[in-house]
């Protein structure tokens, strides 16, 4: 095998783990979105308090992310995450385990310290071996997301038909420790330029306004997808039709990633792109609550892959930009840590309205218009 060929053949490795690992994160973090009325039961919760459990795994992204990036663009993504992995597999194992809420909420907040490294890490992996199709590798990326929040939501009922909920986590775990058993084994870095980003230099970042549009759209984005993928299940179970439609979910989020991935990579100016997924998002949302059966199918896909456009478009931009490109992993870490207060918030502010009003709607329409607002305002301040 001549050298060119090998590593051409590493190259493809190097960017199938980006998906593989996108794949077992959104895995891990949604299997309990399924189960959430036999957790309920089990451990007499509310749906504030169901809701607070995946916003629990938030508080340790938005606290490390920016960390875990500014170590990426120092120390390198190959090392990071031979460090974070074997922490996001070993909590999913510890959650799996949790006799009690309090003890679940711990093994949560400690899955997150893992599961933050991950997504500055993955735009560094993408600048190091495809950055002159950031968006369209991106995009691959994003729908290894999509693909794992399908397994968490299409297969886990069916699992819970078979092995309690306990079981299925421990299956879900062991999945994720073959992934990182293989990064470990496979993986290389790759043409990384070391940054000499500090912390005490980090002010800067927080003073760049681009940086801010990224954490908005963010926001937008991760707040109400996610939010829509924790509680879709349940709202589909009290419209009374198949909870497993909420695949249709991640369904949009798997063909936004490269769809949308692949546009931004020919288009300079995407503010109206931006703009226009903006509409769509809070139309499709509101039909959630609204539309006749045949259009509800609509709305539910394009309620994950309108969002979920606007996030590949943001992940890329770092990536792409000359200015903010030596320091990607720590300009993804912050931009993404900030855009986690919309999933910390919304799942349990979803709840929350739900305990109040006794139904889903309103909860469903304060989702739409944090869809609408971030991304159409926000295009307007985008470049």
């Amino acid at each position: 095998m001549t050298a060119s060929k090998a590593k051409g053949q590493h190259r493809l490795v190097m960017l199938v783990f980006p998906f593989l690992i996108a794949f077992s994160l959104h895995l891990l973090l949604f299997a309990t979105a399924p189960m959430v009325t036999v957790i309920m039961e089990e451990m007499e919760l509310s749906h504030a308090q169901f809701g607070f459990l995946f916003s629990v795994a938030m508080i340790s992204v938005i606290l490390l992310r920016v960390p875990w990036g500014l170590m990426a663009d120092r120390k390198g993504y190959l090392r990071v995450l031979r460090i974070a992995l074997p922490i996001s597999a070993a909590s999913a194992f510890a959650r799996a385990f949790s006799p009690d809420y309090l003890t679940l909420l711990l093994s949560q907040l400690c899955l997150g310290v893992g599961l933050a490294a991950v997504m500055p890490c993955l735009s560094l992996l993408v600048q190091s071996w495809s950055r002159q199709a950031a968006g369209l590798s991106t995009g691959v990326y994003v729908s290894g997301f999509a693909a794992g929040n399908a397994t968490a939501l299409g297969l886990t009922p069916s699992l819970l038909g078979i092995v309690d909920w306990r079981h299925v986590l421990m299956m879900y775990a062991g999945l994720g420790a073959v992934v990182c058993g293989l990064w470990w084994a496979l993986a290389k870095g790759g043409a990384q330029r070391p940054s000499e980003l500090h912390m005490k230099d980090f002010g800067g970042l927080l003073k760049d306004r681009y940086v801010w549009v990224l954490a908005f759209f963010m926001m937008g984005a991760m707040g109400s997808y996610d939010t829509l993928a924790t509680w879709m299940p349940k709202v589909l179970a009290m419209k009374e039709l198949n909870t497993a439609l909420s695949s249709l979910l991640p369904l949009g989020f798997f063909l936004a990633g490269p769809i949308v991935g692949f546009a931004s990579d020919k288009l300079r100016n995407r503010k109206t792109v931006v703009a226009l997924l903006g509409c769509v998002a809070a139309a499709s949302i509101i039909g959630i609550n609204y539309a006749p059966f045949p259009l509800l199918l609509l709305c539910l896909f394009l309620s994950g892959f309108a969002p979920i456009g606007v996030l590949t478009i943001a992940l890329a931009a770092p990536v792409e930009d000359e200015r903010l490109s030596l320091s990607a992993g720590a300009v993804v870490g912050l931009a993404s840590a900030l855009g986690n207060i919309g999933p910390l918030a919304m799942p349990v502010v979803f709840g929350f309205l739900m305990d109040v009003t006794g139904t889903f709607q309103a909860s469903v329409l304060s989702v739409a218009a944090l869809a609408g607002v971030t991304f159409i305002l926000g295009s307007r301040a985008s470049r």
